[in-house]
């Protein structure tokens, strides 16, 4: 029995001294490769130009850091080092048989090229990743007055249509200050509109304004929205600094599809209308593709026959050669107003050798249905064989410049 117990003390003695051989071989070898795998840092301050910090005084860092354009370090970490990777004398490191697309553009280097075993291949301008600026809000022509920024919704079913005005910028105010305001119309009502509040002397007000007008689905295209912006003086008077008018019969309103649209500011046209009425339109000229182009934008003040919401206005454009009818197209007819807006092209094929006999026509027409055709007014534009005065003045300008949009008023004269 005794030497049953000696045998086992010797076993658990034996099994001990192994465990604790193992422990102490562990340690030993771990420490081993923790002391292969990092430098110990004696001296964080170097004097070499690879080192994490410069030896330099922080006044002199200062103001290196701020001569220089501020940029991102590109690190390449340890675990990445390659063959393909090489020391060049100038500090940068650069990949061997690369694509060079890939390779670091000059430029400043930061004061940053190792860390930790990293290599600095390059640097990252973050200018170069910010999204491109809003030209609407830095590109304005010679002569803008200034811009209006706005949006607009509709919702079928309650019949509204939702709009915003957000803001006006680079206003062109009759006197040093300016207190501006906006008021907002639903063509053809110009008795009814809603108004913005003042804002207090600033040439770019931020509104941030919702409105609402009752318009139902099936006349919503016929209408016209139309902001004029106004300056406050310290009598109180209103001054007219611009307007917008934008048709909506070219945009497609759903609940799920908001707009946000800017528009240049516009002179209003200060003129009485004439007896008959007026009509503004442009007039372009392409030689190289042989095109006369006609823009119809709008008419005001025509006198109508019978004044109801069934009255359709509009307009017809015929070319015409040696008084020859060549071809015609007509607008789009809207109802129920003496001031339509249109806003509609249309292209004729002309040489430049016919510009000399050829001529425009344009006839404002009022339609009642199942009733006859009565022409309210019109304008011929064309050479020294046909017009004189303006209507003379407007062909020779858009001869003059070529690919260009004329835009003019005309009064409508009716034929005797």
């Amino acid at each position: 029995t005794e030497q049953a117990v000696a045998v086992a003390g010797g076993l658990i003695g034996g099994i001990l001294l192994f465990v604790l051989l193992g422990i102490t071989a562990y340690l030993l070898w771990k420490k081993i490769c923790h002391l292969c795998s990092y430098e110990k840092l004696i001296n964080p301050v170097k004097t070499n130009a690879n080192a994490i910090f410069q030896d330099q005084p922080n006044s002199e860092i200062q103001q290196k850091s701020t001569s220089r354009s501020r940029s991102v370090p590109f690190i390449i970490p340890p675990t990445l080092h390659g063959r393909d990777w090489i020391h060049l004398t100038n500090e940068e490191q650069v990949q061997e048989d690369r694509d060079p697309c890939m390779t670091p553009q000059p430029g400043p280097r930061s004061s940053f090229h190792s860390l930790a075993g990293a290599y600095v291949v390059g640097t990252i301008n973050p200018d170069l990743y910010k999204f491109p600026e809003d030209k609407s809000e830095t590109d304005f022509p010679d002569g803008n007055i200034g811009r209006l920024w706005f949006s607009i919704e509709y919702e079928q079913e309650s019949e509204r249509l939702l709009v915003s005005l957000i803001k006006v910028r680079k206003l062109q105010p009759p006197a040093d200050s300016c207190s501006p305001f906006v008021k907002i119309y639903l063509l053809p009502d110009e008795r009814s509109y809603l108004q913005s509040k003042t804002k207090r002397k600033t040439l770019n007000p931020q509104f941030d304004e919702n409105f609402v007008f009752q318009v139902s689905s099936k006349m919503l295209l016929q209408r016209t929205l139309k902001f004029l912006v106004y300056h406050v003086d310290k009598q109180k008077k209103h001054h007219l600094l611009g307007q917008v008018i934008f048709p909506l019969k070219n945009e497609a309103l759903t609940e799920d599809n908001k707009l946000v649209i800017w528009r240049d500011l516009e002179k209003e046209n200060l003129e009485s209308p004439s007896e008959h009425g007026d009509l503004q339109f442009s007039l372009s000229y392409n030689d190289y593709l042989g095109r006369l182009t006609v823009v119809v934008l709008r008419a005001r003040g025509l006198k109508l026959q019978e004044e109801s919401p069934a009255v359709g206005v509009y307009v017809k454009v015929s070319l015409m050669n040696h008084n020859k009818f060549i071809k015609s197209k007509k607008t789009a007819t809207l109802l129920g107003t003496p001031n339509p807006v249109y806003n509609e092209t249309f292209s004729f094929k002309a040489e430049q050798t016919e510009l000399d006999t050829a001529s425009l026509s344009l006839s404002v027409l009022q339609s009642i249905k199942g009733e006859k055709t009565f022409l309210l007014g019109r304008v011929v534009v064309g050479p020294f064989m046909y017009t004189r005065g303006k209507e003379l003045e407007h062909w020779n300008e858009m001869i003059s410049k070529p690919k260009e949009l004329v835009k003019r008023w005309h009064a409508l004269c009716t034929p005797h």
